[in-house]
């Protein structure tokens, strides 16, 4: 009953809005999940398999034990301690003058001949002409002819000889002083030359090696690159808005399913490397990359793994490390 006055009545509209992917979009959604989990439940790709230093070439590894074999050995002994030798003997300027015996008496014997055989007769035969009997004058005539004929046929020539003789090592002695090096350094030189050809064999070797290891890591992270490509295409805004009555739907899709297939992507291209998720860590003393490789295996799995501790590549390369639910991860590709 209305005792008087006006009496107003209010209806109330109800508003309720949904939001998710549009229908047609939730098979190949659904599809693209189920991808997902199949490749996070087959765990990432081991560490490559193949060698990631090249070795020594053989002509390296010649080159080095032949630079050994020399310097240990008896030629490199017997070289150095003969150019020792004669190095000191020619830096020393001295000479031996027993060498040019031989010469001296030949010298001698041209002086006497010449003496014997023309000089002094000469010489007597003017004393019995000119001084019968002799005389001391004579004999002194006798005496500087001998002396004038040793002085130009022997001592002058000997003389001469022994000066040519010390200039000439005094000449050694400067050519002795810069052989020296060149003897002892002419064998390494050669092996230097067979190490350089080595270096280059082994530079091919690594490069190869790099190229296989990029070709691996291309290959490991193709199918979640592909399934990422996939849900890109399958995910966007494709939703529509429905009315009817008081009432209001609106179908909305969000990007909480792509949020959630990087995470997955993340772990799936990336390999958990984190130092706190690994035991039995042994260094295999090589390198890659400048990186140190490691033998290991997993807190709780048995299998022996070798790969990289994700502290170190977070130093190196930190765009290559991710992080997730606290767990360093790796991505091999990106290093």
């Amino acid at each position: 009953m209305c005792l008087g006055g006006n009496q107003t009545s209010t209806s109330a509209t109800t508003f309720s809005s949904e939001t998710g992917p549009w229908a047609p979009q939730v098979p190949y959604i659904k599809s693209g999940f189920q991808k997902a989990k199949e490749l996070y439940e087959q765990g990432p790709p081991d560490y490559y398999p193949g060698e990631t230093l090249a070795g020594f070439d053989p002509a390296q590894t010649f080159a080095q034990e032949a630079i050994i074999d020399y310097a240990r050995g008896p030629r490199a002994a017997g070289m150095q301690a003969g150019a020792e030798a004669s190095l000191m003997q020619g830096l020393s300027g001295r000479i031996d003058p027993s060498a040019y015996d031989p010469m001296a008496q030949a010298y001698a014997q041209d002086v006497i001949g010449n003496l014997q055989a023309n000089i002094l007769p000469g010489i007597r035969q003017q004393q019995v002409m000119y001084q019968p009997g002799g005389s001391s004058r004579a004999a002194l005539q006798q005496n500087k002819a001998v002396a004038d004929a040793v002085k130009s046929g022997m001592t002058t020539p000997l003389a001469q000889m022994y000066t040519n003789a010390y200039n000439q090592a005094q000449q050694r002695a400067v050519q002795s002083g810069s052989l020296y090096p060149s003897i002892m350094g002419a064998p390494l030189s050669m092996y230097g030359a067979i190490a350089d050809i080595g270096a280059q064999r082994r530079a091919m070797t690594q490069e190869a090696m790099n190229r296989d290891q990029a070709r691996y890591a291309y290959e490991a992270a193709a199918p979640m690159n592909a399934l990422q490509n996939y849900m890109s295409m399958i995910t966007g805004n494709y939703g529509s808005t429905s009315s009817g009555g008081s009432s209001t739907t609106s179908t909305v899709p969000n990007n909480s399913g792509m949020q959630l297939l990087g995470t997955l992507g993340s772990a799936l291209i990336t390999s958990q490397s984190d130092i706190h998720v690994k035991e039995n860590i042994v260094p295999e003393g090589t390198k890659w990359k400048g990186l140190n490789v490691y033998t290991y295996n997993y807190i709780g799995d048995n299998r022996p793994r070798r790969g990289v501790m994700a502290q170190q590549v977070e130093g190196m390369y930190p765009h290559a490390v991710t992080t997730i639910d606290g767990i360093k991860h790796v991505n091999y590709g990106a290093i």
